[in-house]
């Protein structure tokens, strides 16, 4: 029984979202579940998918919170 974690940022891919799209999320859950039934021959009713939404101030990169690093990437100091 293969149980799958996504984690994405809880940004959203809209302008003004602040999370994932109901159907985003569908087609995450779609999408892994075709990916181990097709490398892992696993049964798609056996297959768990957890997606985890990560509040930017929860995480970090270069030593930086995102947001910061994304910052100065944009300004060229990263």
């Amino acid at each position: 029984m293969p149980i799958v974690t996504i984690q994405v940022t809880r940004e959203g891919t809209t302008p003004g979202a602040d999370s994932l799209t109901a159907a985003e999320k569908s087609a995450l859950i779609h999408g892994a579940t075709e990916l181990l039934q097709k490398v892992l021959n696993k049964a798609p009713d056996s297959t768990f998918v957890l997606i985890e939404e990560v509040d930017t101030d929860n995480w970090g990169w270069g030593g930086l919170p995102a947001l910061e690093f994304r910052r100065r990437r944009a300004q060229g100091k990263a």
